[in-house]
């Protein structure tokens, strides 16, 4: 079975992408040893400097579990490790588990990870192979060479190395992320609110098709400055900003030109926009055409009509 994720088109892997990732992952790949690796682009590993470093921190450990970040994946690595025997107690030895570091990944623009047999040739663009046992491979491919790798040491926090990890807000979907935390964010910036939406300091996952999306439900224009917004209307945008993740996350995302969740499907949140990727096409509320604007080198989608 072939895991394929592949995002490109212009678009970048979001929150609802990163996660159905995450999920495909966490089916196929856990509790099963690293034996080995092969890096075939040595500035696809971001830590440590040496790539021999780095395979050797992955050789012989297993992925427990695959957790997200924003739109980091964090694999958690374990290794098998033998029980002390009692001299007074001689039983034979069991095996069980100490933690062995992290494995950190970054999709950026057009990064895949793909669960292949080892006898499947080697697709163009691969940079990193992991070889597991029974004959699989973990590949990482990214025609852009964006996409960056890490191994954090176990007596490292992945933040320490990840450094990324450390500007980031709370996740969408968590305890932190609340109406209050939301208003108090905005109701002092002087910048227009679809900039605010895509800073990953205020909230981590959150990109371009999304913040569209949550702003067409919100009916509120992507130029409106934040420090405008009433409470009410920033209590309108964080539940929008939840209802569209949430159901692009049960689409398994959005297909920006090849995207298959691990049962091979497409992502299926594209063919429901609201208005992201619509330009040009007429409003599923009220028929005006969709228009597109440029706002801080990115694109904003929005119903002139809907939204003012």
């Amino acid at each position: 079975m072939l895991l394929r994720y592949l995002f490109c088109g212009g678009a970048v892997p979001e929150l609802p992408e990163v996660e159905t990732v995450r999920r495909g992952l966490n089916r196929l790949t856990l509790n099963q040893k690293i034996q080995g690796g092969e890096v075939l682009l040595d500035r696809t590993i971001a830590h440590p400097i040496f790539v021999s470093e780095f395979l050797f921190g992955l050789a012989e450990t297993a992925i427990a579990q695959w957790h997200r970040r924003g739109k980091y994946l964090i694999a958690e690595l374990v290794q098998d490790a033998v029980a002390e025997q009692s001299s007074l107690f001689p039983v034979p030895c069991s095996l069980s588990t100490t933690p062995a570091g992290y494995l950190g990944v970054h999709l950026r623009m057009t990064g895949q990870l793909l669960w292949v047999d080892a006898a499947e040739p080697v697709q163009k663009h691969t940079r990193v192979r992991l070889f597991f046992q029974g004959d699989r491979e973990l590949r990482f491919v990214d025609q852009r060479t964006f996409g960056q790798l890490w191994w954090v040491p176990p007596n490292y926090h992945p933040e320490q190395i990840i450094t990324g990890l450390q500007a980031l807000g709370p996740e969408p979907f968590s305890a932190g992320f609340s109406v209050d935390y939301f208003y108090q964010q905005f109701h002092s910036r002087q910048r227009p609110i679809k900039n605010a939406l895509l800073d990953q300091r205020i909230v981590a996952g959150l990109g371009n098709i999304y913040a569209d999306e949550a702003l067409f439900l919100s009916g509120i224009h992507p130029q409106t400055l934040c420090s405008t917004l009433t409470h009410n209307q920033v209590k309108l945008l964080h539940s929008t900003t939840l209802k569209v993740l949430q159901d692009s996350i049960d689409a398994n995302g959005t297909t920006f030109s090849s995207f298959r969740s691990v049962e091979g499907i497409n992502g299926n949140y594209g063919g429901k926009a609201w208005v992201y990727g619509r330009d040009g096409k007429r409003c599923r509320i009220c028929e005006t055409v969709i228009e597109r604007l440029k706002m801080a080198g990115r694109s904003a989608h929005f119903c002139p009509q809907c939204q003012n």
